[in-house]
């Protein structure tokens, strides 16, 4: 009986050893599906944050909505594109008085 009792431990572990083979294989084939499960998990993300960044601030969306009615559209385009010139040049000019210390200011 206890030969027999060797014997079915010794065939576990092997069994044990190729299961955890077989799993690290199975790892490096799926890594470029992962890469791509995160990837699209990255953009869902950003766009939830987006869609709840203007669900919090609903003003930008009413007037972008009121400029493309009240103006042309290519007029509309323009200011938008312009205020979103400004909007960068504003953080960019944030980040640059915070990382110099001068960040008091504003």
């Amino acid at each position: 009986m206890s030969k027999r009792l060797t014997e079915l431990h010794q065939q576990r572990g092997r069994l044990l050893e190729r299961i955890a083979h077989q799993r690290a294989g199975l790892a490096l084939q799926l890594l470029p599906l992962q890469k791509a499960s995160d990837a699209g998990h990255r953009v869902f993300t950003l766009i939830s944050a987006g869609l709840q960044y203007l669900k919090s601030h609903p003003l930008p969306v009413m007037l972008a909505v009121s400029a493309l009615l009240l103006f042309k559209p290519r007029r509309a385009w323009r200011w938008l594109w312009r205020g979103v010139g400004i909007w960068r040049r504003w953080r960019a000019l944030r980040g640059w008085l915070s990382a110099s210390g001068l960040s008091r200011w504003l």
